[in-house]
């Protein structure tokens, strides 16, 4: 568990607005090995919002838990933009979510190459009825912990971002 307690506060505002909203949140993560899904149930009621996580950590668990296809990850790697888009798409259909936040990454010490650098990291964030969006970060290396801390923040800002008043539209379109 992440002992931050801004990150804390952004995930108890995020909680209480989604809940008046009346939509819930599905996580589908790899690097941060379930980090997302475990902040916001830190959050008391947030039961009414997180209705599932998913750690794919593997790429089984991918195509098996939230159907990414074996194909898309042998052609791009697990650490891609197509792949993070499938796997926030897969978590919104794997589950009665609206909303859907997925995280894939390389956060070391080992395992990144010069095309992808340990710290590179993709997030997908698919809203029912809408586009699927995608950001790609890197972080550089300031250790595997700070790496999937700052995932998770990344991870809330696209959370952040949700209209919640309008569905299947981001309130800021920056990405």
């Amino acid at each position: 568990m992440i002992e931050d307690a801004a990150l804390l506060a952004r995930a108890e505002a995020l909680v209480r607005a989604y809940a008046a909203a009346g939509k819930r949140i599905a996580t589908a993560e790899s690097c941060t090995g379930g980090l997302v899904a475990g902040l916001l149930t830190a959050v008391p009621g947030s039961s009414a919002v997180v209705e599932r996580g998913f750690v794919t950590y593997s790429n089984d668990a991918k195509a098996e838990s939230i159907g990414v296809p074996m194909d898309l990850i042998a052609a791009h790697g697990a650490v891609s933009e197509p792949v993070a888009r499938a796997m926030a798409e897969g978590a919104l259909a794997a589950s009665h979510a609206d909303v859907a936040v997925s995280v894939t990454g390389i956060a070391g010490p080992g395992g990144g190459s010069d095309a992808k650098p340990v710290g590179l990291v993709h997030f997908g964030l698919a809203v029912k009825d809408g586009p699927t969006r995608h950001v790609e970060r890197r972080f550089g290396d300031p250790g595997r912990a700070e790496i999937r801390r700052l995932s998770v923040a990344e991870a809330l800002t696209l959370l952040e971002s949700v209209d919640l008043h309008r569905p299947g539209s981001p309130s800021g379109e920056t990405i």
